[in-house]
């Protein structure tokens, strides 16, 4: 399998896209010559385009539009021997299958992978202890690569040294003298969010000759942010204002950045930032299940069970993490 060629789908968010990219970073070990295409959603190829293990991206929004004889022949034209359905969809799993993919890998809890695969992987994700990126690397078991993957050592095979140079309007917002902050406070409803008023009380405890205090998001976004922005006139407001790829270039340019669980915390992480993380203490959305993975990463939860705010996203759980907390996590 030295020169074969593995297609990797995962068409879902930017976060579980990053938890997935250790994955090649094990396969590029295991078959030094083989070649790596993944499948994913137009708005993650900036992401991808960072893993050094990649070697084609597949834009999954273009080639769902096309009709089906030519999706297949997409298909086809990867020459594939293996793909692995990190992120079941019955599409895809199907396409796989009509285009010949020798080995199709995919959980055998999903339904429609007993006739669509001929590869599959008993483990179940909602009810286990495992990290979303030791569950990601089962998938790999039928390609000769097994075990519970420690966490560090996942995080080592992120890849993720393709962040591109940051344009110098942005780049000169940034001080060397000073930590660099990213706070992210939204999470466009995929995950507990720790409340304005605690970013900021954070804002306001962060020592201001020591650090240099930025806010994102998307535009949207940036509209439900206005009064933080507004109280703390001295922060730099970067909401709408980078493309993704520019994101991830301002992101390996500060030195920490504090957020729920998203994926611009995965990201930081993988570019081996001092990224926090706030987490409910919740199945499954818990840190245990979705810890940002990188040399400087850490998290933060209550230790206790959170069961009455589980149908509620205003989650006081997670708000009651206290300001102090992050700032002794970032160390400042």
């Amino acid at each position: 399998m030295q020169n074969r060629t593995f297609v990797i789908s995962r068409t879902d968010s930017i976060g579980d896209v990053m938890l997935t990219l250790p994955l090649t970073g094990l396969l590029k070990k295991k078959f030094p010559g083989c070649r790596i295409i993944f499948i994913g959603r137009r708005y993650t190829r900036a992401v991808v385009a960072c893993c050094e293990y990649v070697d084609e991206f597949a834009d999954w929004d273009e080639i769902s539009a096309k009709d089906k004889g030519e999706q297949e022949n997409v298909f086809r034209r990867f020459k594939a021997d293996a793909i692995l359905h990190v992120f079941p969809q019955r599409e895809i799993a199907s396409l796989a299958k009509r285009a010949g993919i020798p080995a199709r890998i995919g959980t055998s809890h999903r339904l429609f992978h007993w006739w669509t695969c001929n590869r599959k992987v008993d483990f179940s994700r909602k009810n286990s202890e495992l990290h979303e990126a030791q569950l990601n690397c089962k998938l790999l078991g039928p390609l000769g690569i097994k075990g519970d993957f420690p966490l560090g050592e996942l995080a080592d095979n992120y890849g993720f040294t393709r962040a591109k140079a940051l344009p110098e309007k942005f780049s000169a917002l940034i001080d060397k003298n000073k930590f660099n902050l990213i706070l992210h406070p939204r999470s466009k409803g995929s995950a507990r969010e720790w409340g304005l008023d605690n970013f900021s009380k954070l804002i306001e405890r962060l020592p201001k000759d020591k650090a240099e205090v930025f806010v994102s998001g998307t535009k949207e976004e940036g509209e439900t942010l206005r009064s933080l922005l507004e109280k703390h006139p001295g922060i730099n407001d970067l909401t709408g204002k980078l493309s993704l790829e520019e994101f991830i270039s301002f992101i390996n340019a500060c030195d920490g950045l504090v957020a729920a669980s998203t994926g611009p915390l995965h990201i930081a992480a993988a570019l081996g930032k001092k990224a926090v993380g706030l987490y409910a203490p919740m199945r499954p959305i818990h840190p245990g299940r979705w810890a940002p993975l990188g040399k400087s990463a850490g998290y933060l939860v209550l230790d206790k069970t959170c069961s009455d705010c589980k149908h509620n996203a205003d989650c006081h759980c997670i708000r009651e993490i206290s300001a102090f907390a992050v700032l002794e996590k970032l160390g400042l």
